[in-house]
């Protein structure tokens, strides 16, 4: 498939639009395939208070649910194919205190594809005195259906599979991610913690009064340090190219394709949600990916206002950052935002070059 230039360069009007109306303070977006980035543009500001300043193609964004695909998933699969973890071993496997009723079936499957039974969030940074006590505050909660019965996605499944990942590799998350994924794909302006200044702000403290930059936006993971599998990453969009053009490519050598396709097989069909391994894929039903793409289309959003999204067949990606959150959450034009970019920049494909 081909682009057709003047109709990708509506979809990036869209953003331009849209900070002018307010959707968002400001974004950083890309569009590629195979071969690479076709477009890349920024737009607005990364900061509104207490100053303005300026966004720009190299500003740092807090991932916020990303951190579950870009990092835990990603390194599920990879000690998946070292023979250290298996889709079907049980939970309880890994973690003795994984007790209680329906919870001795359930297994890393339904971490992944978000059918554990848990409820979708609580404020573990109220509930619990550190990291390791809301671990063991997950692993006794009560279940919220039975396993396998439904797909609600919850922060819960991926902060115990980070636990479970970080009890196998030796290491906390954030060193264990460096050097299984963002070493090998040069993503060096990737991490938990982030340091420097050119980084996007979030919602303003309501303690001090100053918007968070740098530091995790997500309460539950600010508790954890800022390192979870939920939540804490931060990126740049040269960073999520990188990534996004070994996942165009199926794993091009750094995952294999076995382990691709599973990962964005869509195991949950017919339950409330279209879920691969922690993938969200298109399926029917309404997406942020937009009204018309492919079934087989796969990606996910953060609550900060980002999201990515890949279509195999049509070679193509997506990727759209914004702090929608700054200086507030209450903002939630995003939701329809992204469907109109998605749109916009899938309705540029052409089997003819231009």
């Amino acid at each position: 498939m081909f682009i057709n230039t003047d109709k990708l360069n509506r979809a990036f009007d869209l953003i331009k639009n849209g900070v002018l109306k307010g959707d968002f303070p400001g974004a950083v977006a890309a569009v590629g395939n195979k071969a690479g980035i076709i477009k890349v543009e920024s737009f607005g500001n990364r900061c509104l208070y207490p100053e303005n300043l300026p966004m720009n193609k190299d500003t740092v964004f807090d991932l916020a649910s990303l951190t579950k695909v870009v990092a835990t998933n990603t390194l599920f699969m990879l000690f998946l194919e070292k023979g250290l973890i298996s889709v079907y071993d049980n939970v309880n496997y890994y973690l003795s205190e994984f007790k209680g009723k329906d919870k001795e079936n359930i297994t890393i499957f339904n971490l992944l594809t978000h059918t554990a039974g848990f409820v979708p969030f609580r404020n573990l940074y109220e509930l619990c005195s550190n990291y390791k006590d809301a671990i063991s505050y997950i692993c006794k909660l009560e279940l919220d259906y039975k396993p396998g019965t439904r797909c609600i996605y919850s922060d819960f499944s991926y902060i115990l599979l980070g636990y479970i990942l970080e009890k196998i590799g030796g290491a906390r998350l954030d060193v264990l991610c460096k050097k299984y994924i963002f070493d090998p794909l040069k993503m060096k302006k990737t991490s938990f913690n982030p340091k420097g200044s050119n980084i996007a702000a979030t919602e303003i403290d309501s303690n001090t009064k100053k918007p968070f930059i740098g530091i995790c936006h997500d309460e539950n993971g600010r508790f954890f340090d800022g390192i979870s599998g939920h939540a804490g990453l931060f990126s740049n969009i040269e960073d999520l190219c990188k990534f996004s053009n070994m996942l165009i490519n199926k794993g091009n050598n750094f995952m294999s394709y076995a382990s691709f396709r599973a990962m964005t097989t869509n195991h949950t069909l017919g339950l409330e949600d279209n879920r691969g391994y922690g993938w969200c894929i298109k399926g029917d039903k309404n997406s942020f990916m937009g009204d018309i793409a492919l079934k087989e289309t796969f990606g996910h959003t953060g609550f900060t206002g980002t999201s990515l999204w890949i279509d195999v067949k049509h070679e193509v990606y997506a990727i759209l950052l914004t702090n929608r959150v700054h200086p507030t959450r209450d903002n939630n034009n995003i939701i329809r935002f992204r469907r109109l970019f998605s749109n916009s920049v899938l309705a540029s494909l052409t089997e003819n070059k231009y």
